[in-house]
């Protein structure tokens, strides 16, 4: 028997967190403003989540929208601050100007996650040289995630993309975990599967009533029967 699929769920508070966990949500990725696809949470919000649930929470490390770093010590203090509020897994990924991954910035923010685990994100779905990246960061420590669509627009145009490096798994560079998300869609799941992706990552599709609306356990508790493979 395979292990179970993870299912991961951006929370924007506890109540969203809650629900989330009682949906069948094996972890959280916490952000704040998501007109600006995700930005580093306040230090109070992830410690009030940290208590309100019991699953994972990775918390992103990203200050201002787009895929620039900007001032790396911003970065690496206020990735200190959530680390001394109890974060312990966290999201990140930095590109310069030409596409290609910052591994400057990056290697001084994992410096001070000092052996914490984390997820390069979706800045993979942007860079001008998806293989190449994942060879620069190969060895960084704790990395052991990617979340990706396969392409910037999402899964509908990425799906070619995330079957040939599912296909890859185990090879140098393709070691971490593939986390599919960016316009994943339940009927995309079925051949994610069957390809052997275990890691599916939902924000919107947790949230029927949008954005603005809180997470619900019952969507969640349909994703989760999805990626289980139960039908009905």
């Amino acid at each position: 028997m395979s292990k179970r699929a993870v299912l991961e769920v951006i929370a924007l508070d506890a109540e969203d967190a809650i629900a989330a966990q009682a949906g069948g949500a094996d972890r959280l990725e916490l952000v704040t403003d998501m007109a600006a696809d995700g930005l580093t949470p306040a230090v109070a919000t992830v410690a009030g989540i940290r208590g309100a649930v019991d699953i994972s929470v990775r918390v992103m490390l990203r200050l201002s929208d787009g895929f620039d770093a900007g001032e790396v010590s911003r970065v690496v203090r206020a990735a200190r601050e959530l680390r001394d509020a109890g974060a312990e897994e966290f999201v990140l990924g930095f590109l310069d100007a030409d596409g290609e991954v910052d591994l400057g910035a990056v290697e001084r923010v994992v410096e001070a996650l000092d052996g914490c685990r984390w997820t390069f994100h979706r800045a993979i779905d942007h860079a001008a040289d998806r293989d190449a990246l994942r060879k620069q960061l190969a060895d960084l420590p704790g990395l052991d995630t990617y979340l990706t669509a396969g392409s910037a627009p999402g899964v509908d145009e990425g799906l070619p993309v995330l079957l040939a490096e599912a296909a890859r798994a185990g090879e140098p560079g393709y070691e971490q975990q593939l986390l599919v998300g960016g316009g994943l869609r339940l009927d995309h799941v079925p051949r994610l599967r069957a390809a052997g992706v275990d890691a599916f990552h939902i924000g919107g599709a947790a949230r029927p009533g949008g954005w603005e609306a809180p997470v619900s356990a019952e969507a969640v508790r349909e994703w989760r029967r999805a990626v289980d493979g139960v039908r009905g």
